[in-house]
C-alpha cells in the first residue's frame, strides 16, 4: 500500500505540490524590505539596509548587511538596537558610519567594514541623522532638529526637560505651516550640523529660524558636499509664508563656517543637488511653474565657477526622478517615470538627446558605478517582485547581489501585472494595470476591483506596495483593475495637467472608460463592481458616490469629502491654491462644483471609510463628515478609525485590520453572490 501511494503521488507530482497560493496581508509582512544600498569606494562592497518585521510584537528591525560586489552571501554587520540604517562608507572603504539608535537615541556611529569597533561618533540631546561623508574624508554633516536660539546641547537639553516638565501642552501660532504630514510644528528647527570625522564639537552650518531643508518635494537628498570638502549645497524655503510656496532654492556655505548664498533665482522648486566629481559642476532638479508640486521635474547643470545654469531635459516629457554623475563628469545617469515605470536614462553634460540604459517592465532607482564606471549597481522592483539589489555591466545581463526574499516567494504565486488600453475624455488613451486571481478561467465569472490612485498626480506602476498591493486582493478571488486616467505622471505633463482644477470631470470619464471596456469582458460580472481608492483616490470615491451606481461596494481611504473645509484644514495650501485656482472665497463656485458633500442625497452605494487620525494632509474631519453623510442616508456604511496613523496605515496590526476591514466589506456585498 506504501508503494502504491507513493507511485500515486508521484504521478500527481505537478498538480499536487506544484500548487501555490496568492500572496496575502500576513504574508506581506514576511518580506525582508531592502533599502540605501552604498557602494563602497573602492567599488568592492555594497552595504544596505534590511528592515525586518515582528507582527505579534508590532514592531520592527533595520540592520546594515554588506555584500561582495563579485557575489556572495549577504552579511549581516549590524544586531544591536532596533535601528541602524543609512550606511555611508569613508572614504578608503575600510569604514562604515550609520544612524544608530543602540545607544538609547538615533545618533552617529561608526564601525569597520566587517561590523566590528563600532563607535558612536555624536551624542545629541536633540539626535542625529541623514549624515553624509565629505569627499575629501574630514568631515560628517548630518541632521538635527535644535532650539534655533540656542547655542549648544545643552542649551537643546534644558529646554527639552523644560518642554516635557511644563504642565500646559498648549501650542501657540502666529502663522502657516504650523503642522505637517503627522507632526504639528515644534519650537526646533531642523538644521545641517557638520563634526570632524573622529568626533567633535558640531558645527550649525545652517543656523536660523527655518527648517533646513525644508519638507521634502520628493526625490532625492536636499544636500551635498562639494569634492573637496570646502562647501556644503543644500536647499531651503525662505519665503514668508511657506504653506503657501514650492519655492525651494540652492544655497551654498563653507564647511567651515560662514555666510550662505543663494545660487538659484529661480521663482518654482530647485532641489537634489549633485556635485560632479570633478567638482566643476552642481546638478540638480527643477520646476518651472511656481505653487505647483507635480510640475515636470528637468534636470539642470550649473557651472559653478560661474553660475551658468543649462536644462538638459526641456525636450523631454517626462520628470526627472534622481540622478547620477558618471566618473569622468562629462555624462549624467538619471532616472524618468515613463508609462507605469522608472527607467534609467544617460545625457552629456554638454547637451544633446537622451539615451535609455535601462528599461523593462519594472521600477530601477539608486544608481551607482564603480570607479572605473564599468560595472553599475541599483536596485530594482516590480508590481510582482519586491526590491533586490542587482549588478550590471555594459551589454550584460544583470545580476542580483541579493536574494533575500527568494525563499520566502519562491512558495507563492505572483504572476506579472497585465496591461490594457481604454479610450477616455476627448479620445485619450488611457493605461491601466491588471491582475487576476490563481486558477483565472476566462470562462467563469469573476468580481472585479477597481483601485484609484492618489496624487491626482500620481500613477499605478510596476512597483512593489505593501499599503496597496494587489496581490492581496487578487488572492480574494477579484480580478483587479487600476487606471492611470487624467492626472496620472509618466505619460506626458499636459495628461497630467488636465486633471487641476477639473477634479471631477475628465478624470472622472477616463476612469468611467475602463470600467466600459471591462464590463465587455466575458469574465467580468458587472453585478459584482467594486471601487476604492486613497486620498485623491479616496475623493474619487466619494465622487462616484453621487455620480454612480455601477458598483456594489465602495472604501474611501483618507478621501477629500468637502473640498471648503478641506482647504481650510490641510497644511500644504500651495497644493489647494493650485489645484482650484485659489482659495475657497476666491472661487466658490468650482469649490462647490466638484465637492462630494454637495451630492450627499444622491449616495446610495454600501461605502466602507478608512482614516488616520494623525492626517494632516487630509484631516480625518473629512472621513467623519463622509460618515455622517452616509449614515444619514441610510446607507449602509462602516468607519475604520487609526487613532496612530496618519495619511498612510503603516504599523503591522493596523495593516491588518486595515486589509482585512477592507476585504470584509466588499466580500459582503460582492463575493458572496458568486453563486
Amino acid at each position: 500500500m506504501r508503494r502504491f501511494l507513493a507511485v500515486v503521488l508521484l504521478a500527481a507530482g505537478p498538480a499536487l505540490f506544484a500548487q501555490k497560493k496568492m500572496l496575502s496581508a500576513p504574508d506581506l509582512w514576511k518580506i525582508a524590505r531592502i533599502s540605501e544600498p552604498a557602494l563602497s569606494p573602492d567599488g568592492k562592497t555594497v552595504a544596505f539596509t534590511v528592515r525586518r518585521f515582528d507582527v505579534e510584537r508590532n514592531s520592527s528591525t533595520r540592520q546594515i548587511f554588506t555584500v561582495p560586489l563579485e557575489g556572495g552571501e549577504p552579511k549581516a554587520i549590524t544586531a544591536e538596537g532596533t535601528v541602524n540604517e543609512r550606511p555611508r562608507w569613508s572614504v578608503d572603504s575600510k569604514r562604515i558610519f550609520w544612524i544608530s539608535n543602540r545607544g538609547g537615541s538615533p545618533q552617529v556611529w561608526v564601525m569597520n567594514a566587517d561590523g566590528s569597533s563600532p563607535r558612536q561618533i555624536t551624542s545629541l540631546s536633540t539626535e542625529a541623522g541623514g549624515h553624509l561623508i565629505s569627499p575629501d574624508g574630514k568631515s560628517i554633516v548630518f541632521q538635527s532638529s535644535v532650539y534655533p536660539d540656542c547655542p549648544d546641547d545643552a542649551c537643546n537639553k534644558k529646554r527639552i526637560e523644560a518642554e516635557a516638565a511644563a504642565k500646559s501642552k498648549a501650542r501657540v501660532y502666529t502663522g502657516l505651516l504650523y503642522r505637517h504630514w503627522t507632526e504639528y510644528q515644534s519650537l526646533r528647527r531642523n538644521h545641517l550640523f557638520t563634526v570632524p570625522i573622529e568626533g567633535g564639537k558640531p558645527r550649525d552650518l545652517t543656523p536660523g529660524p527655518r527648517d533646513v531643508p525644508p519638507f521634502s518635494l520628493g526625490g532625492p537628498d536636499d544636500y551635498a558636499i562639494s569634492p573637496d570638502g570646502g562647501e556644503l549645497c543644500y536647499v531651503a524655503n525662505l519665503d514668508e509664508t511657506p504653506a503657501l510656496s514650492t519655492n525651494h532654492d540652492l544655497f551654498v556655505v563653507p564647511m567651515a563656517g560662514g555666510e550662505a548664498k543663494k545660487i538659484t533665482v529661480n521663482n518654482a522648486a530647485d532641489v537634489s543637488p549633485v556635485y560632479s566629481p570633478d567638482g566643476r559642476y552642481l546638478a540638480y532638479r527643477a520646476q518651472a511653474r511656481a505653487g505647483f508640486e507635480s510640475d515636470k521635474w528637468r534636470l539642470v547643470v550649473m557651472e559653478r565657477a560661474t553660475g551658468t545654469a543649462t536644462i538638459l531635459t526641456e525636450a523631454l516629457d517626462r520628470a526627472v526622478q534622481s540622478i547620477t554623475w558618471s566618473a569622468d563628469s562629462k555624462r549624467l545617469f538619471y532616472t524618468i517615470e515613463d508609462r507605469g515605470r522608472q527607467t534609467l536614462q544617460l545625457t552629456p553634460v554638454a547637451g544633446g538627446g537622451s539615451q535609455t540604459v535601462v528599461s523593462g517592465a519594472s521600477h530601477i532607482d539608486d544608481v551607482q558605478f564603480t570607479p572605473d564606471g564599468r560595472v553599475m549597481i541599483y536596485s530594482e522592483h516590480s508590481g510582482s517582485r519586491p526590491v533586490e539589489i542587482f549588478k550590471t555591466a555594459s551589454r550584460s545581463t544583470p545580476v542580483p547581489l541579493t536574494r533575500l526574499n527568494e525563499k520566502l516567494l519562491e512558495s507563492f504565486e505572483i504572476p506579472a501585472l497585465e496591461e490594457i488600453y481604454s479610450e477616455g475624455a476627448e479620445k485619450a488613451r488611457v493605461h491601466s494595470f491588471l491582475l487576476k486571481p490563481s486558477g483565472f478561467d476566462p470562462k467563469k465569472k469573476y468580481p472585479v476591483l477597481f483601485l484609484i490612485h492618489g496624487g491626482p498626480q500620481g500613477a499605478w506602476g510596476q512597483s512593489w506596495s505593501y499599503r496597496w498591493n494587489p496581490h492581496v486582493f487578487a488572492a480574494a478571488g477579484y480580478v483587479v483593475v487600476m487606471p492611470n486616467p487624467r492626472g496620472s505622471t509618466g505619460y506626458g505633463q499636459k495628461f497630467t495637467d488636465e486633471v487641476s482644477d477639473d477634479w471631477g470631470g475628465k478624470v472622472y470619464d477616463d476612469i468611467m472608460a475602463v470600467v466600459d471596456k471591462i464590463e465587455t469582458e466575458p469574465w467580468a460580472d458587472k453585478g459584482r463592481f467594486a471601487a476604492a481608492g486613497g486620498s485623491f483616490g479616496g475623493y474619487m470615491v466619494n465622487w462616484i458616490l453621487g455620480r454612480s451606481k455601477r458598483f456594489q461596494a465602495l472604501v474611501s481611504h483618507a478621501g477629500v469629502f468637502d473640498l471648503r473645509s478641506m482647504a481650510g484644514e490641510t497644511e500644504e495650501l500651495w497644493f489647494v491654491n493650485w489645484e482650484f485656482k485659489g482659495m475657497p472665497w476666491d472661487q466658490p463656485e468650482t469649490y462647490a462644483k466638484f465637492s462630494p458633500s454637495y451630492f450627499v442625497k444622491e449616495f446610495k452605494t454600501p461605502t466602507l471609510v478608512l482614516h488616520g487620525e494623525l492626517d494632516y494632509r487630509v484631516p480625518a474631519g473629512q472621513g467623519l463628515q463622509l460618515f455622517t453623510g452616509l449614515q444619514m442616508m441610510k446607507v449602509p456604511s462602516k468607519l475604520v478609525l487609526f487613532p496612530d496613523e496618519g495619511h498612510w496605515i503603516l504599523k503591522p496590526q493596523n495593516s491588518l485590520l486595515w486589509y482585512q476591514s477592507f476585504l470584509d466589506w466588499i466580500n459582503e456585498f460582492t463575493a458572496k453572490k458568486a453563486e
